[in-house]
This record gives structure tokens, C-alpha cells and sequence, in this order.
């Protein structure tokens, strides 16, 4: 069988995460042929593979969301939409939740429409945001309206109308872009497609604009709007809908997506890979680390806020923080201007390592996410009997405390950017090392138990074979 997998801000440009997921997913399975629709945000990423391909991958489609400053487009042209045409794309643009993604598909891939710029520099165009600004926004310039519909749509646009290569199975690794495209894999080839949510897509984009500097007042709804409304098209397309943990699942159905639809199936690793790792020296002082790329949502500046306020407790320990940091430059500056704002020492930015030769030398291992799913990250911590610090998102208060089975706690749940809390919670694990080697014993059992990669490879095989069956 040939899988489309669709990936957006991730494989295989990024690692960890979603990335190793898919990864693990695509080694897996060498009886499947899988070809990777990756969209990613910046043209110079072409090409850029922090992952060696299996030989099982034909093909990698690259999408860059950039893309769209080439395009100059022409003014005034007319597209000679249908009304139902016409409507469909208000409907998107205005945010509306239960839009008709049938006829916005067919409005966006009709040979009427030259391009995308043109069309949206069209007379068709500024009569249906007439009659939006009219109904819903006429407190707001148009001008500005314009603009900023304009850069929120074109991407969209822009890869809908990219050449979607055909395969049998369609599997989106998100909401999104990337959920649109495996809907449109649907709605173009008539074949089935399986959506699997690590996070709530919606929930975090949400998040993000609501703490941005670039959108402001009345846009930011807008904009929030429309990633739901992106979020209801794989809902509705999605013959199946894979989450990792029961909270996702009742986020997904308040959010519109059919609860029939819906499966949990738990990420997994391979807990022997974590056995015999090199081991830290004896006499070392006390070492936190993070499994963790340095992004915005790892929040890792209040992580920093609170190995300042360890070392007032315990101020020989060292803190590692392993992952890659070229994703956003930027932020990685604002993190190192911290550090050396605070005077604090004895923080080690990794960058991306092989973390097997790292978490055993650690006593501890902190996550301080704004957002997750059930990140692969504190399952490999688990795996390698480590005690976690976790925010309290995601699974991971399921991980660390179990749901209903005898494991017992692998570690402290936190309030998210708490960071007195977190030091506090890391502090005592920096004093009590009987209480570490129980926890991490005990996240050991846990993962070894429920959450293996046998049980999530298994369970993907099964899923693909019943729809290819049922196609």
C-alpha cells in the first residue's frame, strides 16, 4: 500500500517529537511504501533533512509556506465564481466552524482561478470581503482587513492548489494545513484518510496568536477562527481520527469531531533500548536535564527562572538542556540573554545529541511546555528511570500518576510558567535520592507496561490493513 503521510512544521525537518514518531512509524512499516507531503514554513529549509529516509519513503513533496511572497498576482481580473463558490469562501475567510469543504475545494482548484495571488487581488474576491466587512467587521478598516485576510488565506491557497501526489492512504499528523492537504488527498483520489492528533492543533495556534505581537484586537479572533474552522475540515474528511489520551478525545469531540470517529492509541518506545546507558561519574554533583527543542512552547525561559531558584537551594547542580536550538534562533538568543541576565551558571545548551549517550548521566528531567500531547520525551525519560517536573499539559499528569493502575508516581505535576513550583518540585527531587530511584523505577514499570512501541506499531498496522480493506 502507498501512504501519503502529511507533515507540517515537523518530519523531517525537526527532530523528536512528532518527527520521531513518524520515523518510528515509517521503519516500522517497510511492507508499506510511503511518500511524505512535508509542509514547512521557509524555502531556505529545502532539502534540510535532519533524518536519513528509510528506503521504504519514495518520495518527499516539499511546501513552504513563504512561498507565497513570489506571487504578484494582477488586479481587477474576474473569476466568475458561482455563488455556491462564492459563499463557500466567505464562509472560510469569516471563520465560519461548519463550513462546506466541498465546494471550498472546488472553488480553490477550479481552472477559473489563474492563480492564487490573482484571485485574491480579483474583483470576485474584494465583493465577497465587501460583504463579510458588511455583516461582521464593518467597524474595521478595509484596508487593513484586506492585508491581513489576504496573508492569512494565501498560504492556504498556495498549497491547496500545489500538485497532492495520489496514494492510497492519506494520514495527516495534524489539524491544519496539514489536515486540509490529506482532506484534499481525499476529496481529489477517493481514498480513505486517517487523522492522528498528538496535540490540539487549534488549542495551541489559539494560544500563540493570543500571545503574538503581530496580530492585533479584532484580527486575532479572525485568526483564531480560521484554524478552527481548518481544524473542522480533517474532522469532517477523516475516515478515522487516532488521539494519544482520553483528555484529547473530549477536546476533539466539544470541537465538533464525531466521537465515532475517535481511537485512542498511546505513543510507545522501546524501554530495553534505555537499559546499560553510560551512567554519571560517582561524586557528580546533582544533573537536571530536558529532553527539549528550544522553542516558544517548551517554554524554556521559565525553566531558566527555575534552575535560578534551584541553585539558592542546591547550588552545586548543573542543568542540561538537550535539543536543538537552530529552529528558532531567535528565541535560543532570548534564552542565553536570560541566563546571563540572572548571573547563573553551570547551564549546558546541548543542541541535538543522541540522547541515550546524556539522560542516564541525569538525576532528574524537567518539561516545561506550555502545550503538548503525550510527548516521546518523557516517555524516553521513563523509559531510562528518570523522575520528571513536568507542567500539567498534555498526558503528562497520566504519565507520571497513572490512570487506575499500580505503578505509583514517577515524578511532580505543576502549573504551567509556575516556575517557584517547579523549582520547589525539583528541589526536593535534588534532596531525596531514595525518592528518585522509586519514582523513576516506578515511570519504568509504567511505560514498560502500557506504553511500548509494539503496541503503537501494532495498532497502525491494524488500522491501515481495516481501511484498505474497507477502500
Amino acid at each position: 500500500m502507498k501512504i501519503c503521510i502529511v507533515a507540517e512544521g515537523s518530519y523531517p525537518y525537526v527532530t523528536g517529537g512528532v518527527s520521531s514518531w513518524i520515523h518510528a512509524l515509517l521503519r516500522s512499516m517497510p511492507e508499506h511504501s510511503f511518500v511524505i507531503y512535508a509542509i514547512a514554513a521557509e524555502e531556505e529549509q529545502k532539502g534540510k533533512f535532519k533524518y536519513e529516509l528509510p528506503p521504504n519513503v519514495t518520495e518527499v513533496r516539499e511546501f513552504f509556506m513563504d512561498s507565497y511572497l513570489k506571487e504578484e498576482g494582477r488586479w481587477g481580473a474576474r473569476a466568475k465564481l458561482t455563488s455556491e463558490e462564492a459563499h463557500a469562501i466567505k464562509s472560510l475567510i469569516g471563520g465560519d466552524e461548519q463550513a462546506d469543504w466541498q465546494p471550498i475545494f472546488q472553488a480553490l482548484l477550479s481552472k477559473k482561478l489563474s492563480d492564487a495571488a490573482t484571485f485574491l487581488m480579483s474583483r470576485d474576491y474584494y465583493d465577497i470581503l465587501s460583504e463579510l466587512c458588511e455583516e461582521k467587521y464593518s467597524q474595521v478598516p478595509f484596508t487593513e482587513m484586506f492585508w491581513t485576510v489576504r496573508s492569512m488565506i494565501m498560504p492556504l491557497f498556495m498549497t491547496v492548489r500545489n500538485s497532492l501526489p495520489e496514494a492510497d492512504l492519506y494520514h495527516s499528523v495534524s489539524t491544519g494545513y496539514a489536515g486540509v492537504i490529506a482532506s484534499l488527498g481525499k476529496h481529489i483520489y477517493n481514498k480513505p484518510m486517517v487523522l492522528t492528533e498528538h496535540g490540539i492543533y487549534s488549542r495551541e495556534r489559539e494560544e500563540e496568536i493570543i500571545k503574538s505581537d503581530w496580530v492585533k484586537g479584532t484580527f486575532k479572533d479572525l485568526w483564531i477562527q480560521y484554524f478552527y474552522t481548518l481544524s473542522k475540515c480533517a474532522y469532517q474528511y477523516a475516515d478515522e481520527v487516532v488521539t494519544l489520551f482520553n483528555r484529547n478525545k473530549e477536546i476533539e469531540i466539544e470541537l465538533g469531531c464525531p466521537e465515532d470517529k475517535i481511537s485512542i492509541v498511546p505513543n510507545g518506545v522501546n524501554a530495553a533500548d534505555f537499559d546499560n546507558l553510560p551512567g554519571k561519574a560517582e561524586g557528580a554533583p546533582i544533573r537536571v536535564g530536558a529532553l527539549v527543542r528550544v522553542v516558544p512552547i517548551k517554554d524554556i525561559k521559565t525553566m531558566i527562572q527555575s534552575f535560578q531558584l534551584v541553585k539558592r537551594e542546591v547550588p552545586s547542580a548543573t542543568f542540561h538542556i538537550m535539543g536543538p536550538y537552530e529552529e528558532d534562533p531567535e528565541y535560543y538568543e532570548e534564552c542565553l540573554a536570560l541566563i546571563d541576565a540572572f548571573g547563573l551558571q553551570d547551564v549546558e545548551f546541548t543542541g541535538n545529541v543522541d540522547i541515550k549517550q546524556y539522560v542516564g548521566t541525569m538525576d532528574l528531567l524537567v518539561l516545561t511546555s506550555v502545550s503538548e500531547g503525550q510527548p516521546l520525551a518523557v516517555l524516553e525519560g521513563l523509559a531510562a528511570s528518570k523522575p520528571f517536573v513536568t507542567t500539567d499539559v498534555g498526558s503528562c499528569k497520566e504519565l507520571l500518576f497513572g490512570v487506575d493502575d499500580p505503578y505509583g508516581q514517577a515524578g511532580f505535576v505543576v502549573p504551567v510558567m509556575n516556575a517557584e513550583q517547579i523549582s520547589r518540585s525539583i528541589v526536593t527531587l535534588c534532596k531525596n535520592e531514595r525518592m528518585r530511584n522509586e519514582m523513576g523505577g516506578n515511570g519504568r514499570r509504567r511505560v514498560e507496561a502500557l506504553y511500548t512501541r509494539d503496541r503503537f506499531i501494532d495498532s497502525y498496522k491494524a488500522l491501515y490493513n481495516q481501511l484498505e480493506r474497507r477502500s
